[in-house]
Protein backbone atom coordinates (compact mmCIF):
# COMPACT_ATOMS: atom_id res chain seq x y z
CA UNK A 1 0.00 0.00 0.00
CA UNK A 2 1.21 3.51 -0.80
CA UNK A 3 0.27 6.61 1.16
CA UNK A 4 0.51 9.85 -0.80
CA UNK A 5 0.83 12.59 1.80
CA UNK A 6 2.39 15.70 3.22
CA UNK A 7 2.73 16.82 6.85
CA UNK A 8 -0.86 17.99 7.43
CA UNK A 9 -3.61 17.04 9.90
CA UNK A 10 -5.55 15.14 7.25
CA UNK A 11 -2.51 13.10 6.26
CA UNK A 12 -1.63 12.33 9.88
CA UNK A 13 -5.05 10.75 10.33
CA UNK A 14 -4.03 8.14 7.79
CA UNK A 15 -0.48 7.47 8.99
CA UNK A 16 -1.92 6.96 12.49
CA UNK A 17 -4.63 4.61 11.20
CA UNK A 18 -2.17 2.57 9.14
CA UNK A 19 0.07 2.10 12.17
CA UNK A 20 -2.83 1.20 14.48
CA UNK A 21 -4.13 -1.28 11.90
CA UNK A 22 -0.65 -2.78 11.48
CA UNK A 23 -0.72 -2.51 7.70
CA UNK A 24 2.42 -2.51 5.58
CA UNK A 25 2.77 0.67 3.56
CA UNK A 26 5.24 3.06 2.05
CA UNK A 27 5.05 6.84 1.88
CA UNK A 28 5.24 8.93 -1.27
CA UNK A 29 5.61 12.55 -0.20
CA UNK A 30 3.56 14.95 -2.33
CA UNK A 31 5.08 18.35 -1.61
CA UNK A 32 2.14 20.74 -1.70
CA UNK A 33 4.50 23.70 -1.18
CA UNK A 34 5.86 22.90 -4.66
CA UNK A 35 2.44 22.21 -6.24
CA UNK A 36 3.27 18.53 -6.75
CA UNK A 37 -0.41 17.73 -6.12
CA UNK A 38 -1.19 19.16 -9.55
CA UNK A 39 1.02 16.73 -11.45
CA UNK A 40 -0.94 14.52 -13.90
CA UNK A 41 0.35 11.34 -12.27
CA UNK A 42 -1.17 12.37 -8.95
CA UNK A 43 -4.38 13.61 -10.58
CA UNK A 44 -4.92 10.04 -11.79
CA UNK A 45 -4.96 8.95 -8.14
CA UNK A 46 -6.69 11.92 -6.52
CA UNK A 47 -9.07 13.70 -8.95
CA UNK A 48 -9.45 16.66 -6.56
CA UNK A 49 -5.66 17.22 -6.40
CA UNK A 50 -5.69 16.87 -2.61
CA UNK A 51 -3.65 14.81 -0.18
CA UNK A 52 -3.90 12.31 1.38
CA UNK A 53 -4.64 9.47 -1.01
CA UNK A 54 -3.73 5.80 -1.04
CA UNK A 55 -3.13 3.10 -3.59
CA UNK A 56 -3.86 -0.43 -2.43
CA UNK A 57 -2.57 -3.06 -4.83
CA UNK A 58 -4.63 -5.66 -2.96
CA UNK A 59 -7.98 -3.94 -3.25
CA UNK A 60 -11.44 -5.46 -3.60
CA UNK A 61 -11.35 -8.74 -5.51
CA UNK A 62 -7.56 -8.55 -5.39
CA UNK A 63 -7.44 -5.68 -7.87
CA UNK A 64 -5.63 -2.35 -7.26
CA UNK A 65 -7.66 0.61 -6.04
CA UNK A 66 -6.99 4.31 -5.49
CA UNK A 67 -8.83 6.04 -2.63
CA UNK A 68 -8.86 9.80 -2.04
CA UNK A 69 -10.46 11.96 0.72
CA UNK A 70 -9.27 11.18 4.24
CA UNK A 71 -12.69 10.14 5.54
CA UNK A 72 -13.17 7.71 2.66
CA UNK A 73 -9.67 6.32 3.25
CA UNK A 74 -10.41 5.73 6.95
CA UNK A 75 -13.65 3.93 6.14
CA UNK A 76 -11.95 1.86 3.45
CA UNK A 77 -9.14 0.81 5.79
CA UNK A 78 -11.54 0.03 8.65
CA UNK A 79 -13.66 -2.15 6.39
CA UNK A 80 -10.60 -3.83 4.87
CA UNK A 81 -9.10 -4.74 8.25
CA UNK A 82 -12.38 -5.07 10.17
CA UNK A 83 -10.82 -2.93 12.88
CA UNK A 84 -11.65 0.40 14.52
CA UNK A 85 -15.24 0.43 13.30
CA UNK A 86 -17.52 -0.84 16.08
CA UNK A 87 -19.51 -4.00 15.46
CA UNK A 88 -22.35 -2.83 17.68
CA UNK A 89 -24.80 -1.06 15.34
CA UNK A 90 -25.42 1.90 17.64
CA UNK A 91 -21.73 2.46 18.28
CA UNK A 92 -21.03 2.16 14.57
CA UNK A 93 -23.52 4.97 13.93
CA UNK A 94 -21.68 7.04 16.55
CA UNK A 95 -18.39 6.43 14.74
CA UNK A 96 -19.99 7.63 11.49
CA UNK A 97 -21.45 10.69 13.23
CA UNK A 98 -18.18 11.81 14.78
CA UNK A 99 -16.23 11.10 11.61
CA UNK A 100 -18.64 13.36 9.70
CA UNK A 101 -18.45 15.92 12.52
CA UNK A 102 -14.73 16.12 11.88
CA UNK A 103 -14.97 16.14 8.10
CA UNK A 104 -17.69 18.78 7.96
CA UNK A 105 -16.69 21.03 10.85
CA UNK A 106 -13.64 20.21 12.95
CA UNK A 107 -11.20 20.54 10.09
CA UNK A 108 -12.67 23.22 7.86
CA UNK A 109 -13.12 25.64 10.78
CA UNK A 110 -9.64 25.30 12.34
CA UNK A 111 -8.27 25.31 8.80
CA UNK A 112 -9.78 28.76 8.30
CA UNK A 113 -8.12 29.91 11.53
CA UNK A 114 -4.79 28.72 10.14
CA UNK A 115 -5.45 30.67 6.94
CA UNK A 116 -6.32 33.96 8.60
CA UNK A 117 -3.43 33.72 11.06
CA UNK A 118 -1.16 33.55 8.03
CA UNK A 119 -2.30 36.91 6.66
CA UNK A 120 0.15 39.75 7.16
CA UNK A 121 -2.26 42.61 7.84
CA UNK A 122 -4.08 42.67 11.17
CA UNK A 123 -7.14 44.25 9.57
CA UNK A 124 -7.30 41.33 7.12
CA UNK A 125 -7.07 38.85 9.99
CA UNK A 126 -9.63 40.41 12.32
CA UNK A 127 -13.00 39.37 10.87
CA UNK A 128 -11.97 35.86 9.85
CA UNK A 129 -10.25 35.10 13.13
CA UNK A 130 -13.17 36.38 15.16
CA UNK A 131 -15.64 34.25 13.23
CA UNK A 132 -13.69 31.03 12.80
CA UNK A 133 -11.93 31.05 16.18
CA UNK A 134 -15.30 31.32 17.91
CA UNK A 135 -16.69 28.42 15.88
CA UNK A 136 -13.55 26.34 16.48
CA UNK A 137 -13.90 26.81 20.23
CA UNK A 138 -17.58 25.88 20.01
CA UNK A 139 -16.59 22.61 18.33
CA UNK A 140 -14.05 21.92 21.07
CA UNK A 141 -16.84 22.41 23.60
CA UNK A 142 -19.04 19.91 21.74
CA UNK A 143 -16.22 17.37 21.89
CA UNK A 144 -15.55 18.12 25.54
CA UNK A 145 -19.16 17.39 26.44
CA UNK A 146 -19.05 14.12 24.53
CA UNK A 147 -15.83 13.02 26.20
CA UNK A 148 -17.26 13.81 29.62
CA UNK A 149 -19.59 10.85 29.06
CA UNK A 150 -17.36 8.35 27.23
CA UNK A 151 -13.67 7.56 26.80
CA UNK A 152 -13.81 7.67 23.00
CA UNK A 153 -16.16 9.32 20.55
CA UNK A 154 -17.90 6.06 19.61
CA UNK A 155 -17.42 4.60 23.12
CA UNK A 156 -14.61 2.36 21.86
CA UNK A 157 -11.62 3.64 19.92
CA UNK A 158 -12.43 4.03 16.23
CA UNK A 159 -11.54 5.82 13.03
CA UNK A 160 -13.51 8.80 14.36
CA UNK A 161 -10.82 9.27 17.01
CA UNK A 162 -8.07 9.08 14.39
CA UNK A 163 -9.85 11.69 12.27
CA UNK A 164 -10.32 14.14 15.13
CA UNK A 165 -6.83 13.55 16.53
CA UNK A 166 -5.24 14.86 13.34
CA UNK A 167 -6.76 18.27 14.00
CA UNK A 168 -6.48 18.42 17.80
CA UNK A 169 -2.77 17.80 17.17
CA UNK A 170 -2.68 21.34 15.74
CA UNK A 171 -4.47 22.97 18.69
CA UNK A 172 -1.57 25.33 19.34
CA UNK A 173 -1.59 26.52 15.76
CA UNK A 174 -5.25 27.49 15.98
CA UNK A 175 -4.59 29.07 19.38
CA UNK A 176 -6.60 26.78 21.62
CA UNK A 177 -5.41 25.91 25.12
CA UNK A 178 -6.50 22.34 25.79
CA UNK A 179 -6.65 23.13 29.50
CA UNK A 180 -9.88 24.98 28.66
CA UNK A 181 -11.33 21.64 27.53
CA UNK A 182 -10.12 19.12 30.13
CA UNK A 183 -11.93 16.10 28.71
CA UNK A 184 -10.46 16.71 25.27
CA UNK A 185 -7.07 17.22 26.87
CA UNK A 186 -7.24 13.90 28.73
CA UNK A 187 -8.40 12.08 25.59
CA UNK A 188 -5.65 13.70 23.52
CA UNK A 189 -2.93 12.77 25.99
CA UNK A 190 -4.19 9.19 26.13
CA UNK A 191 -4.29 8.92 22.36
CA UNK A 192 -0.81 10.38 21.93
CA UNK A 193 0.56 7.87 24.46
CA UNK A 194 -0.45 4.91 22.28
CA UNK A 195 2.67 3.34 20.68
CA UNK A 196 1.14 3.01 17.22
CA UNK A 197 0.00 6.63 17.26
CA UNK A 198 3.48 7.73 18.25
CA UNK A 199 4.76 5.82 15.23
CA UNK A 200 2.10 7.38 13.02
CA UNK A 201 3.23 10.87 13.98
CA UNK A 202 6.90 10.03 13.53
CA UNK A 203 6.44 8.94 9.90
CA UNK A 204 8.32 11.37 7.65
CA UNK A 205 5.72 13.14 5.53
CA UNK A 206 7.89 15.92 4.15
Amino acid sequence: MTLFAFDTPNARKISVALEEMELDYRVKVVDITKDEQFEPSFLAISPNNKIPAITDLDGPDGEPIHVFESGAILLYLAEKTKRFLPQDPRQRVQAYEWLMFQMGGFGPMPGQVHHFLGLEKIEDQRYGLQRFSRETRRLYAVMDRRLAATAYFAQEISIADFAILGWVWRHQRHQVDLADFPNVQAWYQGMMDRPAIKRGFSVALK
